[in-house]
């Protein structure tokens, strides 16, 4: 891929969102700035929202195979914790948003063991469970494969992936935990069992975006796909109409791989216009080049994205770079695994003031433009500066306990600049509850891993399988040994 098609894709916004957590919070600031002190305190914990700081008794580091010794030192770890009443949640870059990645006054663990093995006869490969998508990339590239499904990112971790069931937007999938074959998972009672949909499937289907409150994952076994050369085709059109028209393109028999959409964010043209790309296999597949990361104008390009900051003016230039110019500069052919291949880091906001705060919303494809019109009578009202929304496929998916889509939905991620105040987390608390009411009423379903501003009646709603989940994960860990912010908002009462 040239630099000119990445800074196109960047530039514009293709990442589901730019967020890091690199920054750590501690107590409010007196002019109101909300986490505004930045702590040198390695028991104080962070995640990507910058706005989630968590006081830990113990962080863990975990970077070795999980052998027999390692087996071991993370048995007597839990045996441990449990005896002396502390908490245990297991993580990797602590990409959520909401403490669901943290153990407050607890152990924290950060798994970092990362290795990849191929079965080129199974098309699977099996990695630890800290193992980076960046690494699994540039292992499967080598040999000519690539992940199924993914996130967005490079840099999430395969178990974190698993354990929130993120999807991506290579098609026609659900989310990645349907190209799970099997895992290891070590239960609170440090029993170390394995997972599939033929063994222990109940506690697969649980753990399947789960939020690792059953255990701790130690290694999965993941399907994996070719790598292809694949060429873009860009398609404008009104708002509206891209529910049913993303979903035949992406079930038709048109061939396409990878697909995402976008819609014109500025005030004054708000949600009225979207765009659709689709990526299809090019005719000669010989001689892929290796992946790609990040260039220089990978970087340059940020300044696009992040000059939409309270600038309509701005919000017009990048809708007619992404929806006029992009198929002219934006139409190289490149491969799968250089589209996967980008961090997160790259549109970094770089400003202690605010953080970028994302959402997600799963809508029938039939109710896109009832949820396009509720956004439109929410969103522009609010503090809250929308600088991307992306459209994504999400296949159904009928095997997790906490299903985001019990039927084929459209998965639409918005990135919103959020000061860091507490008048601005208010008021991203009340459009939140507005949004996913409407969102509800629609018979759609919203993200769990972001910030925990939706009510609880609305996560019941939301998600029925959750009094089931909260009696599986009782039964399977009576002492609440696993649990995290999300567990003590919502499922403890449930």
């Amino acid at each position: 891929m040239s630099n000119t098609r990445r800074a196109f894709l960047l530039g514009t916004g293709a990442l589901a969102g730019a967020y890091v957590t690199r920054k750590y919070y501690t107590t409010p600031d007196p002019s109101g700035r909300l986490l505004g002190t930045v702590s040198g305190d390695p028991l104080i914990l962070n995640d990507a929202s910058e706005l989630s700081p968590t006081r830990v008794a113990k962080h863990l580091t975990l970077t070795e195979r999980f052998n027999a010794p390692q087996i071991s030192t993370l048995r007597a770890e839990l045996a441990d914790a449990k005896r002396s009443g502390r908490p245990v949640i297991a993580s990797a870059a602590r990409h959520s948003m909401g403490g669901q990645s943290m153990a407050v006054a607890g152990t924290t663990l950060t798994v970092a063991d990362e290795w990849v093995e191929l079965d080129k006869t199974a098309m699977t490969y099996r990695c630890g469970a800290g193992t980076r998508w960046s690494t699994v990339i540039a292992k499967l590239d080598a040999e000519g494969y690539s992940p199924a499904v993914m996130q967005s990112n490079n840099d999430f971790s395969v178990a974190a992936t698993f354990a929130v069931n993120a999807h991506g937007w290579p098609t026609p999938y659900s989310g990645m935990g349907a190209t799970v074959l099997s895992l290891r998972m070590m239960l609170a009672d440090g029993t170390l069992v394995t997972c599939s949909r033929e063994e222990n499937a109940d506690i697969f289907f649980a753990a399947m975006g789960g939020y690792g409150l059953l255990g701790v994952i130690t290694d999965l076994t993941v399907k994996m796909v070719a790598n292809t050369r694949l060429k873009p085709t860009f398609e404008k059109m009104d708002a509206a109409q891209f529910g049913t028209r993303f979903v035949q393109a992406v079930k038709g028999a048109s061939g396409v791989q990878m697909a995402y959409g976008r819609l014109d964010v500025s005030k004054d043209r708000f949600f009225e216009q979207a765009v659709m790309i689709t990526y299809r296999p090019t005719q000669d597949q010989s001689d892929l080049p290796a992946a790609r990361g990040s260039g220089f104008m990978s970087k340059a390009a940020r300044s696009i994205f992040r000059g939409q900051l309270g600038s309509d003016s701005a919000k017009h230039r990048r809708w007619w770079f992404e929806a006029g110019l992009g198929p002219w500069i934006g139409g190289a052919e490149t491969t799968r695994n250089t589209l996967l291949n980008e961090p997160v880091i790259t549109l970094d906001d770089r400003d202690d003031t605010r953080t970028d705060i994302l959402h997600e919303y799963f809508i029938a494809p039939e109710k896109f433009a009832g949820w396009v019109s509720a956004c439109r009578d929410i969103i522009p009202s609010s503090y809250q500066d929308l600088l991307n929304i992306t459209l994504r496929y999400v296949a159904q998916d009928g095997e997790s306990w906490l299903s985001y889509a019990p039927a084929d939905r459209i998965a639409c991620v918005m990135l919103f600049s959020q000061e860091k105040t507490h008048r601005a987390e208010e008021d991203m608390r009340r459009m939140t509850q507005e949004l996913i009411d409407r969102t509800l009423d629609l018979g759609g379903s919203y993200y769990l891993p972001y910030r925990l501003h939706a009510r609880p009646d609305q996560m019941i709603r939301a998600y029925p399988g959750l009094r089931p989940f909260v009696a599986k994960k009782r039964a399977m860990d009576p002492t609440n040994l696993f649990r995290h912010a999300m567990w003590d908002t919502y499922m403890v009462r449930a």
